[in-house]
């Protein structure tokens, strides 16, 4: 496979680790671990959760990490040589990846905007007594359904401005949008070089999170109620394991977590030296993943234990995930704390890293991708990659506009749930059968030994065979199965932004089948020969060193060969000489 030998790679290799664990640790490890984690029976998630870890999450990283470092192409161009036929999932994990950095970069908003109120004393949802605030505030969580705490209501009421659903649109929140439009200007200073800048940046956006949490935790045990926290979110219920479900939500949240088929850790590997050792990189981002869910866990419910304790309230009735438990229980928690402003700035100021380091991924895969496709053109158009970088930049702020207007948590609702839960999926299914089958597991070990001397083990070959792609295949039937139409609180979407949601998903997905549509077109011979020659490694690759002349001839004309395949192209035809 042609390796690229000029291509920019990181500074030094620890850069590299960094800016994986920033792309693998996100403010999922945060919202939703350790509500999965309390729902799947505390201590006892952590059995199938560990050995998903084991048998999914580590070979499946080491298989990308492989094809990224062999290849050194994005993951558009690796798919393409990989297995010609599914170079459509390179594209859709393109694809996927510009989507949700388009309506990620609001969580990163919303965790300005907090961080921004953090200086005032007292902090704005400590009370009840703001403009915004309604008849129903209270200063107390209760399980009455028509109270609600500061929190809640300066999340809702001062922040969102929320309206009643998709069918009121609203006005846009320019706060919130000059808010955005810092956020794509903070992330646009970080990666405006490539891996030269952000392999610097990663030093602090990846390693100061875990001085926050670690200071949280010890904050935090000192509280009332802290330990009965931490015992409910520990203390196993061994039943709950003989539940299917329990089983599937670790496998997804281990594969959605280190991020497999999105192509973001796929794309940085690319940049890595030729004889990297991947599977060191590979075991620190996957276990310092884990390691950080792990923690999170111990913040997130020794403060739901002090509220529990301060409030009479369960925990249950306080453990939620997804946005509500960053941006609603959890400020409420250290409203009542000591230093209240101190431990919300740095709260807020760990979100804001966390979802840095997680936009910086998503956005190295758009770049790396169409820089390998088009490079030439892209530089004659832009001047320089900084340019389009830019230019890239400007496009997902402009998409991600409706998510700041009054509408906007519908709007971000609707394209989380059609986006990161449906199509992700189906992207990870179709890799894993590229990779794994059609390329090949000894395929993939030569290349490994020729980069670093070693061939994959028996274990890392048995999962990449056989265990992977059988769950792959469990959760993807279980996801269908288990689907449910997206919905925000009690407000459900109507069937016309369900469809929108579908189109979502397919903007995606659609690639796939595109793709192997337009590569057994573009082949030469019969239907067999073409199929044959769609699952030959860098049969597109040869086929574009071929003028396109010599690609069209009829049955009689020599033949030259295409990678290692039996299966020929015609050679030029010969030249016809008018007398």
């Amino acid at each position: 496979m042609d390796r690229q030998l000029s291509r920019p790679t990181w500074s030094r290799q620890i850069e590299f680790t960094l800016a994986g664990i920033g792309c693998a640790v996100g403010l999922g490890n945060i919202w939703r671990f350790p509500y999965l984690c309390y729902r799947s029976g505390g201590g006892a998630f952590l059995v199938p959760y560990l050995l998903m870890l084991v048998v999914l999450g580590i070979p499946l990283l080491h298989m990308e990490l492989t094809v990224g470092q062999y290849t050194r192409r994005g993951p558009a161009h690796a798919l393409a040589n990989v297995c010609p036929l599914l170079k459509g999932v390179g594209v859709a994990s393109v694809a996927i990846s510009f989507i949700m950095c388009t309506y990620y970069n609001v969580i990163i908003t919303w965790a300005l905007y907090y961080l921004f109120n953090s200086f005032q004393s007292p902090l704005p949802w400590q009370n009840c007594n703001n403009t915004w605030n309604t008849p129903n505030c209270t200063n107390h969580a209760t399980n009455n359904s028509f109270s609600s705490t500061p929190s809640y209501e300066f999340f809702k009421y001062k922040m969102l401005e929320q309206t009643s659903g998709l069918e009121e649109t609203g006005v846009m929140r320019w706060e919130l949008f000059l808010i955005l439009l810092l956020a794509w200007i903070l992330l646009y200073l970080c990666i405006f070089k490539g891996v030269k800048s952000t392999g610097k940046v990663v030093y602090f956006t990846a390693l100061f999170p875990y001085v926050i949490l670690i200071a949280l935790l010890i904050n935090n045990m000192q509280l009332p109620g802290a330990l009965d926290g931490i015992t409910f979110f520990i203390v196993p219920e061994w039943d709950k394991l003989l539940s299917v479900e329990v089983w599937v939500n670790a496998a997804a949240q281990i594969f959605n977590s280190i991020g497999i088929g999105f192509g973001s850790l796929l794309a940085m590997a690319s940049y890595n030296s030729f004889n990297n050792n991947i599977l060191k990189d590979t075991l620190t981002i996957s276990l310092v993943n884990s390691f950080t869910s792990i923690l999170a866990g111990f913040v997130i419910f020794s403060a739901f234990g002090y509220m529990s304790h301060l409030q009479g309230i369960p925990i249950s009735d306080l453990a939620v995930d997804g946005p509500g438990l960053v941006y609603v229980i959890y400020p409420q928690a250290f409203a009542n704390m000591p230093l209240a402003q101190l431990w919300a700035v740095m709260f807020f100021f760990m979100l804001l890293c966390l979802g840095l380091d997680s936009e910086f991924a998503m956005v190295e895969v758009m770049v790396t991708s169409l820089m390998d496709e088009f490079h030439q053109h892209l530089i004659k158009i832009f001047k320089c990659k900084e340019l389009f970088v830019l230019a890239i930049c400007g496009g997902a702020l402009l998409l991600g506009i409706p998510c700041v207007m009054q509408v906007g948590i519908y709007v971000f609702q609707l394209m989380d749930h059609y986006t990161a839960i449906v199509s992700v999926m189906f992207l990870a299914f179709f890799e894993v059968i590229a990779i794994c089958w059609s390329y090949g597991v000894n395929r993939l070990s030569d290349n490994l030994k020729e980069m670093t001397g070693e061939r994959a083990n028996i274990f890392f070959r048995l999962c990449w065979l056989i265990v992977a792609p059988v769950l792959i295949t469990v959760i993807l039937i279980f996801s269908i199965i288990q689907f449910k139409p997206a919905h925000y609180e009690n407000y459900v979407f109507p069937p016309w932004a369900q469809g929108i949601g579908w189109i979502i998903t397919l903007a995606s997905i659609i690639w796939i089948p595109l793709g192997a549509i337009h590569t057994l077109w573009v082949l030469p011979g019969s239907f067999m020969q073409k199929v044959k020659l769609s699952i030959t490694p860098c049969t597109l690759d040869e086929m574009s060193k071929i003028p396109y002349y010599e690609r069209g001839g009829k049955d009689g004309y020599p033949v030259i060969a295409v990678a290692s395949s039996n299966i020929h192209l015609p050679e030029k035809p010969p030249v016809q000489t008018e007398l």
